[in-house]
């Protein structure tokens, strides 16, 4: 509505937003254009939704946030206002000024107050506020100039755009810029930065405090106060993961730093329908005084949620309290598991945990089957676990498959490529396939809901694809976003690892080494026709978790 009302054109309009599968980057400037444009009912249905969110949270007592113009801008506002000072970003992660590079207006522009105040007062306008605005204009971008004089007129003229419409406004940003880009954000241009706004009137969220803090080493902010958050996961990846010592006391720590400014602590996962356990005690140390005992925590958490004590379950999370959900260091957590990522002889297979535990605890949730098997928790846990030691059994076979190859032994390489391509990854499709919560029909369905036309739906279910495969036109981050899914995991990545094995069995036949870029250029006609195959994947579960979960272990227990 603000760029209709100041002259520019809905092509122009179009060519900024990306489809709704990345909007996220669009809102801090990373991307432009790609996998939209979005239709005008997108819009309108956001609208509505977003009048119900507003008004569900504040009958909660929840305090709303509301987007602020972070001065990222189409190009279209450079034909309407030619004179304005507007400079290009660099292109952001592996995309090129096709989809990125947008323009940045220059904070001391006249034309900045003029659209972030008209933006403003039309969302107080249509939504009422509770004061709470959140811009972030660096995240991932390197800012034109490391002068701290320079870094604070830039934040005095995002907040003054602020306290234009609303002179009560607080800034809620990011502080992910700190920790990502350390080099260049250094002590004095974070505390530019940050006290361009007068003391109090923005909350940092130390948005990855779990493993890179940066109030440590910015006196606290320099004294705005924040949030200490857990990030925990990176493109909604599925994989066991935590760092529960650093959740079990970052937060006190926090507290008790010299001259904290901490207020409160917060949930910042990039995709939050996994390891449950990890969110439930994170939500819980905000109520908290000092940290917990965790191994007696998860044996009650184990109780809670099965609805009923039982020794061989509550053993199963005790061992992965001390494994899988016991990372300790910088922990980053993308799920680099061969499974999900593009086959290559150069493959990542390191694990922060000790490997046996999750199969002990796999054997244990089984054993548990008879008596906890109608609890609906209990069994997206066994799939959970399963899926788990498969994706650890993946790479076991991917080091046969490797080594094999490496030794010219073809007999060997048949027999761990035949396994890994003709049972193991079938068996885990059929697994995943049995529970609502790991199909990829459901995931396609739900972007299809969206839609309120054919066309739509289609364009819908492609982000929806593009997002947890390519994640962009050639696999730019591809695998970002990577997902165990019934459906994805047979016609994903099944058939990459297919095409590779089969690779690796006609070099050492053909005596030709295996060039990993001609595999690379091979396989991504497959990525790419998995995102345009338009095949419809179930949106319900067939067969039984507890049975196909006993066949895998009666075959693959090591």
């Amino acid at each position: 509505q603000v760029y209709r009302t100041l002259g520019l054109n809905q092509s122009e309009i179009d060519a900024y937003f990306t489809g709704p599968a990345f909007l996220a980057w669009n809102r801090m400037g990373n991307l432009r254009g790609w996998a939209g444009p979005l239709p005008p009912a997108w819009h309108l249905k956001q609208l509505y939704l977003q009048y119900r969110i507003v008004e569900r949270m504040r009958s909660l007592g929840m305090t709303t946030v509301l987007p602020a113009f972070a001065g990222h801008v189409p190009q279209g506002v450079l034909r309407v206002f030619p004179h304005v000072n507007a400079s290009r970003l660099g292109g952001w992660s592996h995309f090129d000024c096709t989809y990125s590079c947008t323009y940045l207006l220059d904070p001391e522009d006249p034309m900045f107050q003029v659209i972030g105040t008209l933006f403003l007062k039309e969302l107080i306008k249509e939504f009422g506020t509770d004061h709470v605005y959140s811009a972030d204009t660096f995240n991932e971008m390197t800012p034109l100039s490391s002068d701290p004089a320079y870094l604070s007129r830039v934040s005095n003229a995002v907040f003054k755009s602020m306290t234009g419409a609303d002179p009560e406004a607080v800034w809620l940003m990011q502080g992910w810029l700190f920790q990502h880009q350390p080099d260049f954000w250094q002590p004095a241009q974070v505390r530019a930065l940050l006290r361009g706004v007068p003391l109090g009137r923005m909350i940092v969220l130390d948005l990855f405090a779990e493993s890179k803090p940066v109030y440590q080493w910015t006196e606290s902010f320099y004294g705005q106060p924040f949030i200490w958050c857990m990030l925990h996961n990176f493109g909604g990846n599925h994989g066991l993961f935590g760092t529960v010592e650093a959740i079990n006391h970052g937060p006190f720590a926090a507290r008790r730093f010299p001259n904290s400014t901490m207020v409160g602590t917060g949930l910042v996962p990039e995709g939050i329908e996994q390891n449950d356990m990890v969110y439930e005690l994170m939500n819980e140390l905000g109520w908290r005084q000092e940290p917990l005992d965790l191994p007696s925590w998860v044996t009650r958490y184990a109780e809670r949620r099965y609805g009923a004590a039982n020794a061989a379950a509550a053993g199963a999370w005790r061992l992965l309290l001390r494994s899988v959900y016991n990372c300790t260091g910088v922990c980053v957590n993308h799920n680099r598991s061969p499974l999900v990522r593009r086959p290559s002889l150069h493959m990542d297979t390191e694990l922060w945990y000790n490997a046996s535990d999750v199969y002990e605890a796999w054997r244990l949730l089984l054993s548990a089957g008879t008596e906890l098997g109608s609890s609906t928790n209990f069994r997206y846990d066994l799939v959970d676990v399963t899926r788990q030691a498969a994706q650890q059994l993946v790479s076991d076979y991917y080091l046969n498959i490797r080594r094999a190859f490496q030794s010219h032994a073809l007999p060997e390489l048949l027999t761990a490529g035949g396994v890994l391509v003709y049972d193991l990854l079938p068996e885990l499709d059929s697994l995943l396939s049995s529970h609502s919560l790991f199909l990829l029909g459901r995931w396609l369905e739900s972007a299809r809901a969206v839609a309120t036309s054919d066309r739509e739906a289609e364009q819908y279910e492609l982000n929806a694809r593009n997002q947890v495969t390519l994640w962009g036109p050639s696999g730019n981050i591809l695998d970002y976003a990577n997902k165990q899914l019934g459906g994805l995991v047979l016609d994903y990545y099944g058939v990459r690892w297919s095409l590779f094995v089969s690779a690796l069995v006609e070099s050492l036949n053909s005596g030709s080494p295996f060039h990993q870029d001609q595999f690379n250029q091979a396989v991504f006609q497959v990525e790419r026709g998995f995102v345009y195959n338009k095949k419809r994947y179930p949106a319900v579960p067939a067969g039984d978790t507890l049975e196909i979960s006993r066949k895998l272990f009666l075959k693959y227990y090591p």
